[in-house]
C-alpha cells in the first residue's frame, strides 16, 4: 500500500500525489509501487527492497545524498489461541525531496506515529530529523507498551498454572519467553543504530536534536532493561514449574508404589493358600475369615508404617 502525507498547518494529512517535501509510507508494497517511487524520487532500488527482507538487521547505510536507516519493530501474531510477539524490519529513507518509510506489512507504529505528530504544534517536513527522531520515539514506546502487556500475560498464565499443570499453559509461557528473546535482540540492535546517529557522522544535529535523541535512547534502554528483567523472571518461573512438575510426578510414583506394596500382601496370602498342598487351617470352617483378617491386619500395619515414614 502506498500512502503520501504532507504537512498542512502543522498537521499531517493524505495527499493525492507526491509533493516536495512529503512523507511516502510504503506498507506491503507491490512491485509497481516500488518502481513508481524509485523512478519518481530517484531512490536507490536496494534501499527500497532491503527492509522487505524479514531477517534484515538494524543498520545505517549512506549512499551519495540518500540515507537508509533500518530498525526492527514489534509484530504481534496470534496463532491457535496463543499470542507471540516477533519483530520485523522497517526502513526509513531520507532524501532531499522526501522521507520514505518501507515495511513489509502494516504495523501499529504508523498509527501511533500519526497521532503523536498531530499533537506537535507547527510540525513541518522541511527538516527530516525531528520526523526521524519522533518516529524512533514511537518505536521505543510501542516496545514498552507490549512489554507491559507481556508482564500481564505472564501473571495471567502463572495463575492458570497454579490451577492446572497442563502443557497448554507451559506452551503459552514458552511463547512469551521467545517473544522476550526477539525483543531483547532487536532492542539492542536498535540501540547501536541510535548510538551511531548520535556521533553526527550521518546527520547534522542541533542541540535540540541531540536532546530528543537522548530521550529516545533513554526509552529504548528502559525497554532493554524491562525485556531483560522479564526474561530472567520468566526463566526462573519456568525452571521452578519444571521442578514442581517433577516433584509432583515423584510424589505420584511414590504413592502408587506404596499402594502396590499394601495391596500385594493380601494377594500374597491368597496366592499361598491357593496351592494344592497341605496348609494350616485348611480344614477349619473359619479359615476364610481368619485369612482375610490376617491379610487386612498386615496391610494395616504396613499403612501405619508408611504414614509414619511419610510415604503416604
Amino acid at each position: 500500500m502506498l500512502r503520501i502525507y504532507r504537512a498542512e498547518k502543522g498537521v499531517l494529512s493524505l495527499a493525492p500525489q507526491i509533493e516536495r517535501p512529503c512523507w511516502v509510507c510504503l506498507t506491503s508494497p507491490t512491485e509497481e509501487e516500488l518502481n513508481y517511487i524509485q523512478e519518481t524520487l530517484k531512490v536507490f532500488p536496494e534501499f527500497l527492497r532491503y527492509p522487505l527482507d524479514e531477517e534484515e538487521i538494524p543498520r545505517i547505510e549512506l549512499e551519495e545524498d540518500q540515507l537508509l536507516i533500518i530498525l526492527r519493530v514489534p509484530d504481534p501474531r496470534h496463532e491457535e489461541g496463543f499470542i507471540r510477539y516477533e519483530t520485523i524490519p522497517i526502513g526509513i529513507i531520507l532524501t532531499e525531496e522526501a522521507i520514505i518509510t518501507v515495511c513489509l506489512k502494516e504495523n501499529p507504529v504508523f498509527e501511533d506515529f500519526l497521532m503523536a505528530l498531530n499533537k506537535v504544534k507547527n510540525f513541518t517536513l522541511e527538516r527530516p530529523i525531528p520526523f526521524l527522531f519522533h518516529f524512533f520515539w514511537c518505536i521505543a514506546t510501542i516496545y514498552l507498551r507490549y512489554l507491559r502487556l507481556i508482564d500481564k500475560l505472564i501473571n495471567e498464565y502463572e495463575q492458570e498454572l497454579y490451577r492446572s499443570m497442563r502443557n497448554k499453559e507451559l506452551l503459552k509461557l514458552l511463547n512469551i519467553e521467545k517473544s522476550l528473546v526477539y525483543f531483547n535482540t532487536a532492542l539492542r540492535a536498535n540501540d547501536i543504530v541510535l548510538s551511531r546517529l548520535q556521533s553526527g557522522r550521518f546527520l547534522r544535529l542541533t542541540e535540540d536534536d541531540l536532546e530528543l535523541l537522548e530521550d529516545v535512547q533513554i526509552e529504548n534502554r528502559q525497554a532493554i532493561d524491562m525485556a531483560k528483567i522479564f526474561s530472567d523472571i520468566l526463566t526462573g518461573t519456568m525452571d521452578a514449574y519444571a521442578s514442581v512438575i517433577s516433584n509432583n510426578l515423584n510424589m505420584v510414583m511414590k504413592f502408587l508404589t506404596s499402594a502396590t506394596i499394601v495391596l500385594m500382601l493380601p494377594t500374597l496370602v491368597s496366592s499361598i493358600y491357593g496351592m494344592n498342598i497341605k496348609l494350616p487351617l485348611q480344614d477349619s470352617p473359619h479359615a476364610f475369615f481368619i485369612l482375610m483378617s490376617l491379610s487386612f491386619l498386615l496391610s494395616a500395619i504396613v499403612v501405619v508404617l508408611f504414614i509414619k515414614k511419610r510415604l503416604f
